[in-house]
C-alpha cells in the first residue's frame, strides 16, 4: 500500500475490508522488506529479488466486537481503532473512509480535512 500511495499520490485512502479481520486475535501489518540481511527502503522493483524478501511484520491486537453497524469512527473498538490509525500513520496519507461490512453503504466516512497530525484521543 505504501509503494501505491506513493506512485499515486493518494491524498486520502479508502480502507476496505475492515471487517474481515474481526475475530483475529492479531492483525499483522507488513511493514517492511528485508533482503539477505538488508532493510530495503522500497518495495524491489526486480521480481528475482521480490521473490528472495522476508516480509517484516508489525503485530497488533485483533478485536471480537462486530462493525458492521459502525459510522463513526468512534463506534470502532479500540484495537480497531488503533489497527487503521497506525496503518494511517505507516502510510504518511489520511485513511479517510472505512469499509465495515458487507455492504456498499457499510462506511466510516471522516470527513474531509482529517489531519495525521490530529489524534482525537491520545489515549489510543
Amino acid at each position: 500500500m505504501k509503494y501505491s500511495t506513493l506512485i499515486n499520490g493518494f491524498t486520502a485512502i479508502n480502507l476496505t475490508k475492515l471487517d474481515v479481520l474481526t475475530g483475529l486475535a492479531e492483525v499483522k501489518i507488513g511493514r517492511a522488506y528485508k533482503h539477505k540481511g538488508k532493510i530495503l527502503n522500497t518495495m524491489p522493483s526486480c521480481l528475482k529479488t521480490m521473490s528472495e524478501i522476508e516480509v517484516i511484520y508489525e503485530t497488533l491486537p485483533g478485536w471480537t466486537e462486530d462493525i458492521s453497524k459502525a459510522r463513526n469512527f468512534e463506534d470502532l473498538p479500540v484495537n480497531a481503532q488503533r489497527y487503521v490509525l497506525r496503518v494511517q500513520e505507516l502510510l504518511g496519507v489520511p485513511i479517510r473512509w472505512i469499509g465495515c461490512g458487507a455492504n456498499r453503504l457499510d462506511m466510516i466516512d471522516r470527513g474531509e480535512g482529517w489531519d495525521l497530525s490530529s489524534n482525537p484521543d491520545e489515549s489510543i
